[in-house]
């Protein structure tokens, strides 16, 4: 997979991807990444990439031509990748809601342009003309597109084969089968009265899945019972 970011802060993207597992998938170039500053593209001398919304009101909306122009230039670098399997991605409070599906659906594509906005939105002809999907990283506000973008590329790069070692680790996590994960220990077995469940200890490990798709249930039924409804 090829995951393109336009950004006007690259080093943001640069700095969380030289971490953990995300790192792992881009050495192993499981993923490739492109960091894509949008200034770049600006046609003022200056760099410019917003402006006053018209109308009136307060602060400043991003432009669209820097937009159109570092998409177009993306879209030709990556020019052999079949139009079904390539999508760009604005990330807005009004988009779509980021869940365990949608980041599936998304781990089967081949190229992923994100396209972070800032400062009081983007102009709306970036979703017009460009935009194939709006995201939403939840119901509250941040200060830009990076931090979702951050999120949705950690959450694809888990998914790649050769990323994670352990399938099975990935068969169990929360929001698989709309389900939150059970509770997890390990050593000690006892801390400040507090002791390990003593089905874990025993060695009986049809128990052990009894006692954890159990605790899975109830934890998802009390925590997230929109979860809950969807799966019983």
């Amino acid at each position: 997979m090829i995951i393109d970011v336009v950004t006007i802060f690259p080093a943001l993207i640069r700095d969380f991807a030289d971490y953990g597992v995300i790192k792992e998938a881009f050495n192993k170039e499981i993923i490739k990444l492109n960091i894509h500053d949008l200034r770049d593209f600006s046609k003022d001398r200056h760099r410019k990439v917003d402006d006053k919304p018209y109308g009136g009101g307060y602060g400043m909306v991003m432009m669209v031509q820097p937009f159109f122009d570092a998409v177009r230039h993306i879209k030709k670098e990556n020019s052999s990748i079949s139009r079904g399997k390539q999508k760009t991605i604005l990330f807005t409070p009004r988009g779509q809601v980021l869940n365990q599906k949608l980041i599936k659906d998304l781990s089967d594509l081949d190229n992923i342009i994100m396209l972070c906005g800032r400062y009081e939105g983007v102009d709306e002809r970036v979703s017009e003309l460009i935009v194939d999907l709006e995201v939403s990283a939840g119901d509250y506000i941040l200060t830009g597109g990076e931090i979702p973008a951050m999120i949705l590329i950690d959450s694809i790069a888990r998914l790649m084969p050769g990323v994670i070692h352990s399938i099975e680790s990935l068969e169990v996590e929360s929001f698989e089968k709309n389900l939150l994960e059970y509770p997890q220990y390990t050593r000690p077995p006892a801390f400040r009265d507090k002791k390990v469940p003593e089905v874990l200890l025993s060695g009986n490990h049809l128990e052990i899945e009894k006692w954890r798709k159990k605790r899975s249930i109830e934890i998802t039924k009390e925590r997230r019972p929109d979860l809950f409804d969807k799966s019983y």
